[in-house]
This record gives C-alpha cells, sequence and structure tokens, in this order.
C-alpha cells in the first residue's frame, strides 16, 4: 500500500514538473530510495531444499534412486534429482548399516558424505573418510552409478 502511494505522488509530481516546463521538479521526486527488499528464505533454507547430485548426471542419479528403492529405502519420485528424500532414504540405509550418516534430514552434511564414502569402500573405492566431496568421491559415486535402474 505504502508503496503504492509513494508512486501516485512520484508520478503527480512528475506530471506537475512536466507541465510547468521542466522536469527540475521530477528529478528530485524520483531520487528517493526504494525501500530495501528482504529475502523470503535463507541461504541455509534454499541449500536444505536444493538438490544435489554430487556431479552425478540424470541418469546416475536415477540409477541411485533405483538402488535406494531396490534395497528398500524409498527415495521418492525416480526422477534424477537427488533432493531431501533421495537423501533422506540413502541416510536410513547409511544408517541402518552402522556408516554413521547421523541425524536423517535429507542435508547432504560431513557425516552424509563420509557415511556414502565408507559405503563406497565397502565396494572397493578406497577412499578417504574425511566427509568432503572431492574429485575422488565424486568419480567413485558416479561409477558405481553408471548402470542400473
Amino acid at each position: 500500500m505504502r508503496s503504492a502511494l509513494t508512486r501516485a505522488l512520484v508520478s503527480a509530481t512528475a506530471i506537475v514538473g512536466i507541465t510547468a516546463g521542466t522536469l527540475a521538479g521530477a528529478s528530485a521526486s524520483f531520487a528517493a530510495s526504494q525501500p530495501t527488499a528482504k529475502p523470503l528464505v535463507s541461504t541455509q533454507d534454499v541449500a536444505i531444499l536444493a538438490v544435489n547430485n554430487l556431479g552425478l548426471n540424470t541418469t546416475q542419479a536415477k540409477n541411485w534412486q533405483c538402488w535406494l528403492r531396490d534395497a528398500g529405502y524409498d527415495p521418492g519420485a525416480i526422477d534424477g534429482q537427488l533432493g531431501t528424500n533421495s537423501w533422506m532414504a540413502a541416510q536410513r540405509m547409511f544408517n541402518d548399516l552402522n556408516l554413521g550418516a547421523g541425524t536423517v534430514d535429507g542435508i547432504v552434511g560431513a557425516n552424509t558424505i563420509k557415511a556414502l564414502q565408507r559405503y563406497l569402500n565397502s565396494y572397493g573405492y578406497g577412499l578417504a573418510v574425511d566427509g568432503s566431496a572431492g574429485p575422488k568421491t565424486k568419480a567413485a559415486f558416479a561409477d558405481f552409478n553408471a548402470t542400473g535402474c
């Protein structure tokens, strides 16, 4: 409401300035500062809701979702987008296997990465369990998901 009133006043001032044959009166009105916009969500909220494929392409991500589903952990839609539901399914699986994923929240943090690294190591990948999704971890995850569904 306030914004609409401000715009109406600025427009009226501009019209008066133009009618008077000068833009001097209008130009000062246009210099009024705009209210600062506040973000609707924080960056942390966006990160929580974001898809995190850890370098997998859509087909590889679908393969991981199928793997989780076939192991009895519901990742939600098999859509190639590893979002909260997919990562919650993985975290439940990792915890059931005593790999230490920690809280089942769908957030891909250090504990989830360590659990993924331990999981991949159980298939012979030989990764350092450091909680960092670096190039070796991403390459191993991609290789693990090269076939499936």
